[in-house]
């Protein structure tokens, strides 16, 4: 469970505050206009940006003063944050030894096995250069299965892909996250991922980062910010 408390950002032209309760294992959307605060809100999660107000629990623990690797959440941007001059194995075993040692058997299996369950068997030795962006999207997913964190935060990471290959993304998202029993919070510009893809919806505008709202429900009666967002 991911419990924002009366968080307050800071962000060019004023605050954005946020107060509300993510259960576990929820999947959620975060929608909004561009410049809203979506990725902000993310950012501060994560412990990248700071917050001059407010508390954030993770499972009942604070983690508001967590620098981020202490943090138990695991984020992927668009750009996939691969290391271009290490191979698809050394960036996976990152996430087993974040100094970059060398793996044991046991790591370095756990790593072929992460890669087989994306679909990215034998592709231990590949440079990410050489990979297409769906493939960086599952050595990234791969990535975040080893890390094995409660909370998984996506900022866009499927933007730049077409849509047939978004939604086998979306898919396999589905399919990390419920392996490791992650609540997932995703940030889009697009409605129909969070159609396909979530259980709530968090709007934000307006300053505020409103509580999720069941899917179907978002959708049947959008509050009005959203409506002046899609046209």
């Amino acid at each position: 469970m991911l419990d924002l408390r009366d968080i307050k950002i800071a962000m060019d032209g004023g605050d954005l505050a946020a107060n509300f309760v993510v259960p576990a294992r929820q999947k959620l959307a975060v929608l909004g206009p561009s410049g809203a605060g979506k990725s902000t809100l993310l950012d501060a999660i994560a412990g990248f940006r700071p917050m001059h107000a407010g508390t954030i629990l993770c499972d009942g623990a604070e983690i508001t003063q967590s620098p981020p690797e202490q943090r138990p959440v695991s984020i992927l941007f668009q750009d996939a944050n691969l290391f271009p001059h290490l191979t698809v194995a050394r960036n996976l075993g990152l996430a087993l030894r974040p100094d970059g040692g060398r793996l044991s058997p046991d790591a370095a299996q756990q790593v072929a096995e992460a890669l087989t369950r994306v679909g990215l068997s034998g592709y231990d030795d590949r440079k990410p250069g050489t990979l297409s962006g769906g493939q960086q999207g599952r050595a990234a997913l791969a990535r975040v299965l080893l890390q094995a964190r409660p909370v998984i935060l996506l900022d866009e990471p499927f933007a730049a892909l077409g849509p047939a290959l978004k939604v086998e993304m979306l898919g396999l998202v589905t399919e990390v996250a419920d392996r490791l029993g992650a609540t997932v919070l995703m940030v889009t510009h697009d409605p129909e991922d969070a159609r396909r893809f979530a259980d709530g919806v968090i709007l934000v505008a307006d300053g505020q980062a409103h509580p999720p709202q069941p899917t179907q429900e978002f959708f049947d009666d959008p509050p009005r910010a959203f409506v002046d967002y899609v046209g």
